[in-house]
């Protein structure tokens, strides 16, 4: 090949390679990660500008570590970051790190069949060990938010126990608006992060993780799927890693799981759960979303239930739709168990971002809900939950 020719062709191959790893995963990001408000949001009233201001907003999901984004850094791409959280006055906010997404996830029926996060993992330009690894993705997703804290400047700060969001959210409460803290608690999203051990809930509580849940769009080792293909109930591997999770004081999350396999977990709970990002079947019906029997027996183990807002949770594109979900299943869980579980960033479309919550507040209070239960699902819940079962 003449020596122009091999020069040419190492350059398009050059830029291919810098397109794949600048360009894809931004691209990819953003154009699965999107607002899209129903209508333009009409300004929120005084009243509700007065009691959001006044909030201590907490949110059970956030899949913001997946994806090639500074957590630092505001975006115009996506729905979160930490100065859009402290924006829309987000005290707390659980992250949760993605560690396998089947290719053709659906609803209905996913098998366990190629992975998606692999690829990004290499566009993204992950270490190596996290290509072939779900747990090594796990804990590449919790030092990335390690190094955001440590990066904050006390902007955000990472609680592992009950004395260190305590002492984060009192520090929090001595600064003026604007200038406040997020508090970050780290999760994962499935126990395929297990990679078949129990042993690696161990591994995962060292590295700071304080939640994990079941399942995610497939069956794995340890528990079904709501989405999966055989959609079975909690193995061995299972029933072994949540006894090891209680006896850590890891808080078990019950959202992505089979039915069969939420009833064999809240059999075997000996302590309160999450559903950390989930709707409810009598807004909006749907494998995921749970019944008013499942939000009762939430109720009954002490369990706190994270409503989302993205359509396949509430059946509507509007923030309205997100409260009457809400407004539900406070009628039948009760007040006390409910809380805001956004999934931000989990290639969703929703309503608003994290620096637009005041819109949902304007809708709960729209709604018909009392300041109080406003006050207690937007973040008092979820807050007095962690403060009772982290470690």
């Amino acid at each position: 090949m003449p020596r122009r020719a091999v020069i040419a062709a190492t350059l398009v191959l050059a830029a291919a390679g810098l397109f794949f790893f600048l360009a894809v995963p931004p691209l990819v990001a953003a154009r699965m990660n999107r607002v899209a408000p129903r209508w333009p949001a009409a300004p929120a009233s005084d009243r509700a500008h007065r009691l959001h201001a006044s909030l201590r907003i907490a949110d059970l999901h956030d899949d913001l570590l997946l994806w090639d984004r500074d957590p630092l850094e505001r975006s115009t791409d996506g729905h979160s970051d930490v100065p859009r959280l402290a924006e829309g006055n987000v005290a707390v906010q659980m992250f949760s790190s993605v560690t396998e997404v089947p290719r053709g996830y659906n609803y209905e029926g996913t098998a366990r069949a190629g992975d998606l996060v692999t690829a990004l993992a290499v566009a993204s330009r992950w270490p190596s060990r996290t290509w072939g690894s779900r747990l090594e993705r796990a804990l590449h997703e919790g030092e990335k938010l390690r190094r955001a804290v440590a990066a904050s400047g006390g902007r955000l700060v990472l609680a592992t126990s009950r004395a260190e969001l305590a002492a984060a959210l009192e520090a929090r409460a001595a600064e003026p608006p604007g200038r406040r803290a997020v508090v970050a608690v780290l999760a994962t999203e499935g126990l395929q992060a297990l990679e078949g051990r129990v042993e690696a809930v161990d591994t995962l509580f060292a590295a700071g993780f304080r939640s994990a849940g079941l399942a995610h769009f497939s069956d794995n080792e340890a528990a079904g799927s709501a989405h999966g293909a055989a959609k079975g109930g909690l193995s061995p591997l299972g029933r072994a890693a949540l006894r090891r999770m209680e006896e850590r004081r890891m808080i078990v999350d019950l959202a992505h799981a089979s039915s069969r396999a939420f009833d064999d977990a809240l059999a075997l709970a000996r302590r309160p759960v999450i559903v950390s990002h989930t709707g409810v079947a009598a807004v909006c019906p749907g494998p995921r979303n749970l019944t008013d029997s499942q939000l009762r027996r939430l109720a009954r183990n002490g369990a706190l239930v994270g409503v989302g807002y993205w359509e396949g949770a509430v059946c509507d594109r509007g923030p309205r739709g997100v409260a009457r979900a809400i407004r539900h299943a406070v009628a039948v869980a009760g007040p006390s168990h409910v809380a805001l579980g956004s999934d931000f960033d989990g290639a969703t479309t929703v309503p608003f971002d994290a620096a637009g919550l005041e819109v949902l507040t304007q809708a709960l209070l729209d709604e018909g809900l009392t300041e109080g239960a406003i006050r207690a699902v937007m973040g008092e819940n979820a807050i007095r939950f962690l403060q009772e079962n982290l470690p």
